[in-house]
């Protein structure tokens, strides 16, 4: 009876080694096996992968900083990308994605993420209560004031018209921000009734989900032509093309 519990102990004991083999001849640890390939919502850097590098890199293409495939995977051009886009909204390109990468692209879920939040936020900037009529009426104001922009500026245009909204200091809805006596030259000149293209429409549309490249702003101005020297006094927060955005 003693001899068959010795054999059978070192049964198992051949079989627990001869499992540890198998997992350190793959080079990998029973830990690093059960883990996904890529941790959703983290911080990202080059050799990350999975969808949220996907998303990512989506981003970066359409907004033209990004040539390379929408591949998921966290390479050098991926990196090359996220600095150029860092550098032109004015963060540490470091090329990685942390918090305000995420917040300048738009991935508002994934900002969130990072502060230990997964619910929604009236802070996020997101609305249901927006409405298609609101939505086209934005997209008639980013066109009408930023259609030269890129696609970030003609988005931080649409920021700030929605900051507003949020403000006490203005009106609490878009058409009452957007016809407000003086503010917009596009109101005055008659641009606001052009039809806005798919690219305005678009930019309205990330601007109601969240995506706020002025970091709260509630002006801008194109410092070429402004002539009120009370705009110059407001405390500036970013440059996007021509505009100004300032609090």
């Amino acid at each position: 009876m003693k001899k068959a519990l010795r054999m059978g102990m070192a049964a198992v004991a051949v079989a627990a080694v001869g499992c540890a083999v198998t997992l350190f001849e793959l080079g990998h640890t029973s830990d690093e096996i059960a883990a996904p390939p890529y941790v959703q919502t983290a911080v990202l850097r080059q050799g990350a992968s999975g969808g949220e590098v996907k998303e990512l890199q989506r981003r970066l293409k359409q907004w033209g900083y990004y040539s390379g495939s929408v591949d998921g995977i966290y390479g050098k051009q991926t990196t090359e990308a996220v600095k150029y886009f860092q550098r032109k909204n004015g963060l540490v390109a470091d090329g990685i994605a942390g918090k305000a990468t995420y917040e300048a692209l738009g991935m508002m879920e994934s900002a969130k993420a990072l502060e230990g939040s997964s619910g929604s936020s009236s802070s996020s900037g997101t609305s249901s209560s927006y409405t298609s009529s609101d939505t086209y009426l934005l997209a008639k104001c980013i066109y009408a004031e930023a259609r030269g922009e890129s696609y970030v500026g003609q988005v931080a245009v649409g920021a700030v018209i929605l900051n507003r909204v949020r403000s006490t200091s203005f009106p609490n809805t878009i058409s009452g921000v957007v016809y407000q006596k003086g503010a917009f030259t596009s109101v005055s000149d008659g641009q606001i009734n052009l039809a806005p293209d798919k690219t305005a429409m678009n930019a309205a549309q990330d601007a109601i989900n969240g995506w706020d490249p002025t970091y709260g702003c509630i002006y801008y101005y194109n410092p070429a032509v402004a002539t009120s020297s009370w705009i110059f006094s407001r405390p500036t927060v970013t440059t996007i093309g021509k505009h100004v955005f300032a609090k």
